[in-house]
């Protein structure tokens, strides 16, 4: 299944504002209201076994996306777990108590629909994309992955093969591999910092007792909820959660240990790897998901490296023609986050893209951003955000972050005024806290000698 190492769980399709939830709320506004066939409706149910619904109705919309939310990942692992969370989203897809793993994938496909799953370091998700006449059979599916896996034991042992498979492929993926490697660093000694597929060695040791013991005590309706966004009815949508979605009380016994917020470590770190291309990624804390500056990360990220106008693209690309890829992206959890720039060169220009990034991160800190700079790159991000609204599977991804951070529904109105709320003060309040050179992060990784290099990074 699909894991999400790279992805920023934060963002335009996925904004948060503070709230408190209730049992059921009804909202009519959203971010293209204001042409009537475009307006959508927004409900949510919570069952009385904990579980919560919510639905955002697209009246126009053929389509309907569809996803559990299990609030549980790899930061909610144990050291003797490591990999669980995503072990275990592999094995739900082998089989259940009504369908194999052919049935699984053939129900979905049969009808033109698509089934997939991620990990994240916060969450797992369950997701389909279909028809909204097949509405139901996507929950009946989503729900026997969650609620029903037999974990066979021959089936773990097949499994085990496969995760190790996907560990080799990503370290031999030195563009995705150094993301890994970053957050070891930057988070160590924090759960935050281990890679969401485990190791070689916690994959080959993991039992059907300790995927057993997970599920059971992870998976419960209070750790729970659905999304459902496309041409739906929220009254039958609930209906056919009570339906298919049996899952078991939480165990009071089994509470997960509080997350602690982690220290952003600055480092310095060179790994030597056969490669045509140098990797290069650096950082610096952002905003996370509640902090009351969260939306002036998204434009300083916007202005940093998040398109082809930005500062790092026009100045290493356009017109220095050092790269092919550069780009920045917010990386965001529940109580820290990280601003990160990647980009990839030949070992000889290797140095000069590093200098010419960390002289931008430099000037960013030290000049800020021009009030013309800001209002171009506000309108860059309205515009997304807009764009965004009308991807159904955005739109469900949103409800279901928001709900399990908040609580709260926000519609596209609500994101788009809080983004024209940002100003050159707010900006430059932000760079003055977040954009901190004394816990900046570097790592290379690519064909470089690794004890130079990492003294010219320690001399910068």
């Amino acid at each position: 299944m699909t894991k999400l190492r790279r992805r920023s769980l934060d963002g335009l399709k996925k904004d948060f504002s503070n709230g408190s939830p209730k049992k059921k709320v009804s909202s009519k506004r959203g971010g293209l209201k204001k042409s009537a066939s475009h307006a959508v409706d927004f409900q949510k149910t919570v069952l009385p076994n904990g579980i919560r619904v919510l639905t955002e109705k697209h009246a126009t919309s053929r389509a309907a996306s569809c996803g559990i939310w299990v609030n549980r990942g790899t930061r909610d692992e144990s050291p003797e777990e490591q990999g669980l969370a995503h072990f275990l989203e592999h094995l739900v897809f082998k089989r259940t108590e009504n369908r194999n793993a052919y049935e699984i994938s053939r129900d979905m496909e049969a009808v033109g629909g698509e089934l997939n799953a991620f990990t994240s370091r916060e969450y797992t998700c369950f997701v389909t994309h279909s028809l909204k006449e097949h509405v139901g059979l996507s929950l009946d599916v989503l729900s026997d992955l969650v609620c029903r896996p037999t974990f066979a034991a021959n089936d773990i042992k097949k499994e085990k093969q496969v995760v190790v498979q996907e560990i080799h492929m990503s370290e031999d993926q030195l563009e995705d591999n150094i993301f890994d490697r970053y957050f070891e660093k930057v988070f160590a000694g924090s759960p935050l910092g281990k890679p969401i597929l485990g190791t070689v060695e916690s994959i080959n040791g993991m039992s059907r007792q300790k995927v057993v013991g997970f599920h059971g005590r992870q998976y419960t309706s209070a750790n729970t909820l659905v999304s459902v966004a496309g041409n739906v009815e929220h009254d039958e949508v609930v209906s056919l959660v009570k339906k298919h979605l049996k899952m078991p009380a939480a165990n009071p016994m089994a509470a997960r240990a509080a997350r602690l917020a982690p220290e952003i470590n600055a480092f310095r770190e060179v790994v030597k790897k056969p490669s045509e291309q140098v990797h290069i990624l650096m950082g610096f804390p952002a905003a996370d998901f509640r902090a009351p500056l969260r939306f002036e990360a998204y434009i300083v990220n916007t202005i940093l490296g998040g398109g082809m106008t930005s500062r790092l693209y026009q100045t290493v690309r356009e017109d220095r023609g050092l790269v092919y890829t550069i780009h920045s992206q917010l990386v965001t959890f529940t109580d820290t986050g990280v601003n990160l720039v990647y980009a990839g060169t030949e070992p000889k220009n290797a140095p000069e893209v590093v200098e010419l990034t960390l002289k931008e991160i430099k000037k960013l800190r030290k000049k800020g951003m021009t009030k013309a700079e800001l209002e171009f790159f506000k309108t860059q991000v309205l515009g997304q955000i807009l764009l965004g609204a009308d991807d159904i599977e955005s739109r469900m991804n949103s409800l279901g972050v928001n709900e399990m951070v908040f609580g709260k529904y926000r519609s596209v109105d609500d994101v788009m005024n809080d983004v024209k709320g940002v100003t050159i003060d707010s900006v430059h309040e932000y760079i003055e806290k977040y954009v901190d050179l004394d816990r900046l992060g570097m790592f290379l990784m690519g064909a470089v000698p690794e004890a130079p290099t990492k003294r010219w990074l320690d001399s910068l």
